[in-house]
């Protein structure tokens, strides 16, 4: 069975007092670089990002990670994906810090990480 990590960019980035708010961009880059190199137990993992942070990764695939630009709402963007893998077959994780995003995607069948995970995994 494959495995997907779905990642919310924003709120990864955010649990980090790096200055990132300094620039939204570079800090969405750095982390899809990390996740470029990172050896997680996952097959593939979906970085989802939005507003000015899409300017850090193109959209698309490289490698294990998928680049996900939200159009609006990063969080319908992180159920959508959720949802789409999970339709697929696959078993399905989802870092993020946020509670009610956390129970959505728990309700769609993914279990749900904290971002202090994905970092000791960096």
């Amino acid at each position: 069975m494959s495995t997907t990590l779905v990642v919310d960019g924003a709120n990864v980035v955010g649990s980090r007092p790096d200055g990132w708010w300094k620039d939204r961009a570079g800090a969405a880059r750095r982390l899809h670089e990390q996740l470029l190199v990172a050896d997680v137990p996952y097959d593939v993992v979906v970085l989802v990002l939005e507003g000015a942070a899409k300017g850090g990764a193109r959209p698309g695939r490289d490698a294990h990670v998928v680049t996900v630009h939200a159009k609006a709402d990063g969080d319908a963007t992180i159920v959508a994906e959720t949802r789409a893998a999970i339709a697929r077959g696959e078993r399905v994780a989802v870092v993020t810090a946020d509670r009610m995003l956390q129970a959505r995607v728990q309700g769609a069948g993914a279990v749900a990480l904290g971002p202090s995970w994905l970092l000791d995994q960096l």
